[in-house]
């Protein structure tokens, strides 16, 4: 007994053995505070919530307000271990652990906040009006006011006092959040003009951007590109830049098809009987063909023109023919949109040819679905070209050169020799 005795009384006599032996103690404690708080408590929790059947226990836990409210408890045994300190040491573990735990309760409340995103999100009014943005600004401001509070607890000052501080560094905090003013205004604009939603698909080639929304925060907005990249746009650049939305376009049922064809204009000319007779046997020119002869053959009375004049009367074009051929036969397609904008036009002729303009909108919005009847009405219609004697215009080939070296050949040739 005398040697313990002997063993406390050089141990107390020893400030600092005694201060590390408790340094080593509360360490000790916190790391068992937090292990039976994190792999117990908690866990039992989380384990209890996934066997409900409610779904906003599940954001709580998937939000990580729990495992991070845990870091309480190694705070509080700091907090305990602060009384065995002298009243000036106690007094200054205890503010700066009450600014600890002011700071883990923030982060609690972001969790939160989160986890409120997290619910909302799975409702389908979030397609239509995301909160992501705003709940930010709540996440930000909960940031700003716990700082405040941490550090006024710590240096034991009023937070009006730190307030008043600030006052004089306005323009730098402005300064310091000039993007987050901007994209917080830019958030509500886009909400309250419905610009953008969850799931749009967007084009925004100064950005590279082509693609569906995938998600809308306070800063940036991440679409999701085709080839399956992801491009990040400043909220702001949404109201400050323009951008194409194609919504519209999902919402009419139709997809547009806008094409033209180069038609040779050497080939087009008025239809001989011969030609009459044989595209008035075509399914969708029979009845167009017999109405328009007799409109244009009355009209050639009406004007007395004589049938023999070639130059004064009016005839059918090859031309004309094959663009009601198209009118009536895409019509009839099974894939277009019945409702939505429907021509076959001329523009205007260029050095080129003249295009033949098809503009219309397919009843299919998948995009391979789309490709592939945009592709079989062209095929179609290059192929038909020629039974209206009609020719696409497109510059020289290799073929065409070879052909014309051939004739050459047969027929410039023998004409020298002989």
């Amino acid at each position: 007994m005398e040697f313990v005795d002997d063993l406390v009384g050089w141990v107390v006599a020893h400030e600092l053995i005694v201060f590390l032996i408790g340094l080593f103690a509360t360490i000790i404690l916190c790391f068992l505070a937090y292990f039976i708080t994190r792999r117990v408590l908690v866990r039992s929790i989380e384990f209890l919530v996934h066997r409900t059947a409610a779904k906003w226990d599940d954001a709580l836990v998937e939000s990580g307000i729990f495992r991070r409210l845990a870091y309480l408890a190694p705070a509080l045994v700091v907090f305990q271990a602060g009384y065995f300190l002298s009243p000036t040491g106690q007094s200054n573990v205890q503010r700066m652990v009450l600014g600890v735990v002011a700071g883990i309760l923030g982060w609690g409340i972001n969790g939160f906040v989160t986890a409120i995103n997290r619910m909302y999100e799975r409702t389908p009014r979030a397609r239509e009006l995301p909160i992501k943005g705003y709940l930010q600004i709540v996440q930000i401001l909960n940031v700003v006011v716990v700082t405040i509070v941490a550090v006024s607890v710590i240096l034991d000052q009023s937070p009006w006092a730190l307030l008043s501080g600030l006052g004089a560094l306005t323009a730098i905090v402005l300064l310091i959040f000039k993007d987050t003013i901007l994209s917080f205004i830019a958030s509500i604009q886009l909400a309250t003009n419905d610009m953008v939603r969850i799931g749009d698909w967007i084009s925004m080639p100064k950005f590279s951007a082509d693609g569906d929304v995938i998600e809308m925060a306070l800063h940036t907005v991440k679409v999701q590109n085709w080839d399956k990249t992801i491009t990040t746009i400043p909220t702001y650049a949404l109201i400050s830049e323009p951008f194409k939305n194609w919504r519209g376009m999902k919402q009419s049922g139709g997809r547009r098809i806008k094409r033209a064809i180069l038609i040779d204009q050497t080939s087009v000319r008025f239809l001989d009987e011969a030609a009459f007779a044989r595209l008035s046997k075509v399914k969708y020119l029979s009845a167009y063909m017999q109405e328009r002869r007799a409109e244009i053959e009355a009209h050639n009375r009406a004007m007395g023109i004589s049938p023999d004049d070639r130059v004064s009367r009016r005839a059918m074009t090859n031309l004309g023919t094959f663009r009601m051929y198209l009118v009536h036969w895409l019509r009839a397609h099974p894939r277009t949109h019945p409702e939505l904008t429907f021509l076959v036009r001329q523009l205007e002729p260029s050095p080129t040819g003249l295009p033949l303009e098809v503009y219309l909108f397919s009843n299919d919005q998948v995009w391979a679905n789309y490709e592939a009847i945009q592709a079989d009405i062209f095929d179609h219609i290059l192929a038909i070209l020629p039974e209206f004697e009609l020719r696409v215009f497109q510059y020289p080939s290799g073929h065409d050169v070879s052909r014309m070296a051939s004739w050459a050949q047969a027929n410039v040739r023998p004409s020298l020799e002989a």
